[in-house]
């Protein structure tokens, strides 16, 4: 595991080490990167695309749903979200959510068993009960679901009442993902976001004997005033807690898309070296906890699908965040949302106005997206080997494509010399890349 295996190394190596590679780069959700979509790619590629009769036949599909509205702001997040307690408001949504699920669901070829659904948002709890009833069953009437699908949904523990709990079990929910980001009183009162661990530990509870398989926990180093001693304390009611799952999730400070985060550029944020702190003190206490690290900040027990998928070469990394399925055609619904084919991505308008005013017009709001070539398809496949495996084989590589990795990717693989040498990455004589537990 990562805790014996850096055990020569030490950890104030790491400390070292790090701050040299905390730079801004892409998170790789997909490749090519959205920001270098274009909008000449629009509803009628899209369109097309869903009707291409080429597509695998039989492929896994997964769907996710954007729920886009939260009761209040929290500071740091930079997620595309509707700060409302407009009732009506919702309700347009769901009216017009309802046909775009019927306009995609009549342009698709095929009837693949859905075997992921996601609500994300947002806070998809600011639905009622019974507005999160008929949304499912939008869902579920247009797309047969399998027998053994993971249904998950992110829930706001200060907004997530026992009946929300009650309405997700009886529809068919089992994973529940819960946003904590940090414990400490002054932490959550820079991020406007006041949430107790008793709070937070009622609903796992509540949760739990409802019967959800899988739960997890969201927490962000980086933020306000978090020091290494602030967070220890979150870490030991988080563990406490126990969740199954576990996300570590570096701040991103963007104040020139979340303008609420400019309140932060005031010396409030912690130091780079203190980050790097904070994100090793977690990454030791949950592995010295049992958790298993997954992919780049995710963590699991041993028993949970995360941890068998990693171990079963079926993790992926999506616009999900970690699944434990290979090979998914993602469908998107909501404003913003990503769908992900075999051979191309789309985004559908992000504002809510302009996603409801093109559903209006023709069912599908698409604002941008890629059609992969041949060279993006082979790249992505590399990028997400790496994500989702920890290690490039050349012999895969070559029996998938029929080139010689070591030879295709020269340079990619030069490049890494500083990495190979501060012990990151084990590079083969065949060009074989192995991203090392350091």
């Amino acid at each position: 595991m990562v805790e014996s295996a850096l055990e020569g190394v030490g950890w104030e190596v790491l400390e070292q080490i790090l701050p040299r590679y905390d730079k801004p780069l892409p998170r790789y959700t997909s490749y090519p990167t959205a920001p270098v979509w274009s909008e000449d790619y629009d509803t009628r590629s899209f369109v097309r695309d869903l009707q291409d009769p080429d597509r695998e036949p039989g492929a896994p599909r997964a769907l996710y749903v954007h729920v886009p509205f939260c009761r209040e702001i929290c500071h740091f997040c930079a997620c595309n979200r509707v700060i409302t307690r407009d009732a009506d408001l919702v309700e347009r949504y769901l009216s017009t959510i309802e046909r775009e699920i019927d306009a995609i669901h009549k342009a698709l070829v095929g009837e693949q068993a859905v075997g992921q659904i996601h609500w994300g948002g947002g806070t998809p709890t600011h639905l009622s009960p019974e507005q999160i009833h008929r949304l499912f069953g939008m869902l579920t009437n247009a797309f047969p679901v399998a027998e053994e699908a993971e249904i998950s949904i992110e829930v706001d523990p200060r907004v997530t009442t026992p009946e929300h709990v009650d309405t997700l079990r009886e529809c068919g929910f089992n994973r529940l993902s819960l946003g904590v980001q940090d414990f400490d009183p002054r932490v959550q009162k820079a991020i406007h976001r006041i949430q107790s661990p008793e709070m937070t530990a009622d609903l796992v509870n509540r949760a739990r004997a409802s019967g959800f398989s899988s739960i997890g926990l969201d927490l962000i180093y980086g933020l306000p005033y978090q020091t290494p001693e602030s967070f220890a304390r979150t870490l030991d009611d988080v563990i406490a807690i126990s969740p199954d799952r576990i996300a570590l999730y570096a701040y991103a400070h963007v104040p020139w898309v979340a303008k609420q985060q400019r309140g932060f550029e005031r010396g409030d944020l912690p130091e780079p070296s203190t980050r790097v702190q904070i994100m090793l003190l977690g990454i030791r206490r949950l592995l010295d906890c049992g958790y298993e690290f997954i992919g780049l900040d995710h963590f699991a027990k041993p028993e949970d699908g995360l941890a068998k998928a990693l171990r079963s070469g079926t993790l992926r990394r999506s616009f999900m965040g970690h699944t434990t399925q290979d090979g998914v055609e993602l469908i998107g619904f909501g404003p913003s949302a990503i769908s992900e084919l075999g051979s191309a991505y789309a985004q559908s308008h992000r504002d809510l106005p302009s996603w409801s005013e093109a559903v209006a017009e023709g069912g599908v709001a698409t604002m941008r997206g890629h059609r992969l070539s041949a060279e993006d398809a082979e790249r992505r496949w590399v990028i997400f080997r790496v994500i989702s495996c920890s290690e490039l084989r050349a012999d895969e590589y070559r029996a998938v494509f029929g080139k010689e990795f070591a030879d295709v990717y020269a340079a990619e693989i030069s490049s890494l010399a500083e990495q190979e040498s501060d012990g990151l990455v084990e590079i083969g004589s065949d060009g074989s890349v192995k991203v090392l537990p350091l």
